[in-house]
Order: structure tokens, then sequence, then C-alpha cells
């Protein structure tokens, strides 16, 4: 079975073929640019690889709902070109086959979910932390929508004591993307992530911002797992400070040993890697597939 994927990010597409066991044959990736100039790529990609379905994951927000005249669209992103773009309907124009449709972190959730760090639970959270910060969700064995779909990205955020920056978020300004975002950490030390010393004060700021999240997920989601991805969390730093936070957040509220006595195997990296993304499209094309042939 040949499922193609894409993962459309903010900073660059990945393009690929799997299986229905998630397994990537071959990808391809280019950086994300107009959509007059990307999207041809990724249908140059495609032809001829007789793909059986096609999952898309998006940077957003993005247009979910089937009976929208805008379904698969792209919708309010400041990202040049992209705002009001009918991406899905583009890519439908060229391949005739089913597509699976959905925000890049709901994709990486449901990869997790089927194949990953959240294999056999039946709900789990996915943070993405670089150019921006997405949330996907996963709960009850169904990726999570509702009126539009969410974007724990832009949640208000109480401010560490300590932090005077404004924030980078066009919209919202110390949202805790605007916080804690890549280019949120690099605006505000002048310096990227990864330039940084691990013992430098920004890491606790973002574990701060980031365990703040990931306490009110907990306690309005209750998910079995979550999974902390992204640019940003390759600093292997951040794990141990934001599990602490969390822990200091909750003050024993949520009487659960898996939090309590196993939060190192509660809070974890992907199981699939800097693969989440695109195994996540896969599974979102494969399912396509499947409730056609139903």
């Amino acid at each position: 079975m040949r499922i193609g994927a894409i993962e459309a990010g903010g900073t660059k597409f990945v393009c690929g073929i799997g299986n229905e066991n998630g397994e990537i044959e071959e990808q391809i990736s280019f950086p994300t640019e107009h959509p007059e100039l990307t999207l041809p790529k990724v249908i140059q990609y495609f032809q001829g690889k007789q793909a059986e379905a096609i999952g898309v994951g998006s940077f957003g927000p993005i247009d979910l709902r089937p009976d929208s005249r805008m379904y698969g669209y792209v919708t309010t992103t400041p990202k040049p070109g992209w705002a009001n773009y009918d991406m899905l309907g583009t890519l439908k124009k060229v391949f005739p086959v089913p597509f699976g449709w959905d925000t890049d972190v709901n994709a990486a959730a449901f990869g997790e979910a089927k194949w990953g760090a959240a294999k056999g639970l039946s709900s789990c959270l996915y943070y993405t932390v670089g150019t921006g910060v997405g949330i996907g969700i996963y709960l009850e064995g169904q990726l999570i929508h509702g009126l539009v779909h969410p974007e724990g990205g832009h949640v208000l955020t109480r401010r560490h004591p300590e932090d005077g920056f404004a924030g980078t978020c066009l919209y919202h300004g110390d949202c805790l993307e605007g916080l804690a975002s890549g280019p949120a950490i690099e605006a505000r030390w002048g310096k990227k992530g990864d330039e940084l010393p691990m013992e430098h004060i920004a890491w606790e700021f973002e574990a701060y911002y980031m365990a703040q999240s990931i306490t009110s997920a907990i306690l309005l989601n209750s998910p079995q797992k979550i999974i902390l991805g992204g640019g940003v969390m390759q600093q292997p730093q951040l794990f141990p400070l934001i599990r602490e936070a969390v822990l200091q957040n909750l003050n024993g509220y949520v009487d659960s040993r898996t939090i309590l006595d196993h939060i190192d195997d509660y809070i974890v990296p992907p199981g699939l890697g800097q693969q989440a993304g695109l195994c996540g499209a896969v599974a979102l094309g494969l399912k396509a597939l499947n409730e056609k042939r139903e």
C-alpha cells in the first residue's frame, strides 16, 4: 500500500510515501515559499508515485469543516500569499484520490497515537514548539476539531516574574507562542536557542511557560500522554525542567500515579522522532482511504 504524505509547515514542506504500517519509504523537503512556488513542487513530487491516498497535515489556521465553502483552505495566517488559499482544492484538481486533511499538529498527534509514544492509548496531546507553538489533541480515539480546531499556542499566559519581554505574536503579543516559540527566544535574547548555553535563564522561562499550558491541558483534557516536539524541544534540559514545573503547578491535586510517580514516562519526546508529522500525514491518508472503502 502506498500512501502519500504532506507535512506542510510554516518553514518547510516535507512530502513522502509511506505504507499501512507507518513506515516512510521515501521523502523530500523544500522551503515553504509563496504557494504558487511551493505547490507545483508538491505536485511534481507525487506525479507518477501511484499514491492510493494522500494525507495533508498543514500549518494553520485552516478550515476543517466539510460543509464550509472554504474547506481545505489556509485561512487567517500572516504568512505572505497563504491567507485564504485553497491548498486542498489545488491538490485535488491534480490527484483523484482520497485526501486526509488536518492541522500539522493534529496529524503528529494522530501519528503518535497510531505508531508512536501514545500507541495503544485512547488520548494524547502533541505540542510542537518551533517557529510557532501548536497543539494537537487526540481524545477518546478521535482528533479534536470543534468550532475551528485547537489553537493552543495562542492561549494567554501568566508572565514569569523576571520576564519583561513584550512577546512576538502579531495577534496577541505575549500569548504562549509569543513568549515560548523559537522566534520569541531569539528576539528576547538576540540569539537562537541552540546558541544559548544549557544553564541560561532562557530555559527556566521556557519551562515556566510550557508547564503552564501543560498543566491547564491536564486539568481540561486529562490526556494519557503528553508529547513535546519541534525544534525548541531538541534542548534536552527542557524536559526535566518542564516536568518539575508541572508537578509544582498541580501540587498533588491530580491523584494519578502516572503523573506523581512516572512523570518521566508521561511528558515525553515523540516516539516517532522528527518523522511524527509525516507519519501522521500517512495516518490521515490511510484513514481517508479506509473511509472511502467503507
